[in-house]
């Protein structure tokens, strides 16, 4: 997630109108929401020490809430020197992991930038689509492939800073956790 050569722009299919202005309670608050499984697919390098202390303590706080898979694809997986290879063979690995009936969420940088009560509405909503699983996509150092934008549901970013894709993989297991005690009227996010 680091840099992306894409020149093309994946539009999301939310529009300003649909989301509330952030600080805006989220809809969902203390309501009973269905909680779909969670697959978290990481394109990039192996994680550090440090960053996979934080993941796991993520997951296990999530894990409260629904099941969640944490997948990594390694970058680059058959070494390609072109850069638009290496994102076609990244792609066609984070497909290989998506079922037709899970709600896709890819994370890229030109995405719809969302607060947190977004964020958890975002959650709430996917248990509505009919899907039976909620999967999360971060590509690697190029960004996504044309397959995966096509696939995504939703496209969303994390923040309009660029991020390396292990802090983007932490801002998001943090940000689904406020997510979920949104939804529950838990005393985390204020």
């Amino acid at each position: 997630m680091a840099i992306s050569v894409s020149t093309s722009f994946y539009i999301s299919s939310y529009s300003s109108s649909t989301l509330p202005s952030p600080g805006i309670q989220c809809k969902y608050s203390a309501q009973s929401v269905r909680a779909l499984p969670t697959r978290i697919i990481t394109v990039g390098k192996k994680r550090s020490h440090g960053i996979q202390l934080l993941v796991d303590e993520y997951i296990g706080k999530l894990r409260h809430y629904c099941s969640v898979e944490d997948i990594q694809i390694r970058s680059n997986p058959k070494n390609a020197r072109d850069s638009r290879v290496q994102v076609d063979d990244e792609d066609m690995a984070a497909m290989n992991l998506i079922r037709s009936d899970d709600w896709v969420v890819m994370l890229d940088e030109y995405g719809l930038d969302i607060g947190s009560e977004q964020m958890a509405e975002l959650v709430a909503d996917a248990g509505n689509t009919g899907a039976l699983r909620l999967s999360f996509c971060i590509g690697g150092p190029y960004g996504h492939g044309q397959r995966m934008r096509k696939r995504a549901n939703k496209s969303i970013r994390l923040s309009s800073m660029v991020l390396n894709h292990q802090i983007a993989l932490v801002v998001l297991l943090e940000q689904l956790y406020r997510s979920w005690t949104i939804l529950k009227g838990q005393n985390y996010h204020h």
